[in-house]
């Protein structure tokens, strides 16, 4: 007699009402407001977003280093990849397996099961695993983690409690200028295009 509807029947989806009232809170622990805010957090139809006096929040504009389509993507060397030999990039690189060789890269990632045996020159360089051999970079971060016998020639260093760290740390303005070069990074060296 009774013939239920499938709660699956998406037939009338468009004709549903939009929902108007939200409960989530913007960045900062503030409630979102909701003048002039459509149902997905949105500007309301016929409204052109916020209003030319009200100054944005920081988290409306993408920073400078997402913007684009040069932005690349990290290059993974995963768990279970073994590298014997050097690894040159322009780009940011993430190892989690094995590197027996030199690092050049314009940002570095060692995972907390990653081994490098060779020098690293990048501009960030983040420590999770083991390197043995030299670190330079601007910006260098050794983390709780972190296994590191070598020198650290830094602009900035870190070192989290727990870190592991035997070798020499000097301070330097320059410290990826005083890097030697690696043979055929010259045409693609990560700092040759700046």
């Amino acid at each position: 007699m009774f013939s239920r509807k499938p709660e699956s029947d998406m037939s009338n989806f468009d004709q549903q009402k939009p929902i108007t009232k939200t409960t989530s809170k913007a960045i900062g622990g503030q409630p979102a407001p909701s003048g002039g805010m459509g149902s997905m957090g949105g500007p309301a139809p016929g409204q052109g977003g916020l209003s030319p006096g009200v100054a944005q929040p920081a988290y409306a504009t993408k920073p400078q280093a997402f913007r684009g389509p040069d932005r690349m993507a990290p290059s993974i060397i995963g768990e279970d990849l073994t590298v014997s030999g050097n690894v040159l990039s322009r780009g940011e690189v993430q190892v989690d397996g094995q590197i027996q060789g030199d690092v050049h890269c314009s940002s570095l990632i060692v995972g907390e099961k990653a081994q490098i045996t060779g020098g690293i020159v990048a501009e960030d360089v983040v420590v999770r695993g083991q390197v043995m051999g030299s670190i330079r970079g601007n910006r260098v971060t050794l983390q709780a983690s972190s296994h590191v016998e070598g020198d650290v020639f830094h602009k900035s260093l870190a070192i989290e409690q727990g870190a592991f760290f035997e070798g020499k740390s000097r301070r330097s303005d320059d410290p990826i200028a005083t890097a030697p070069k690696l043979e055929g990074l010259s045409s693609q060296s990560p700092h040759a295009a700046e």
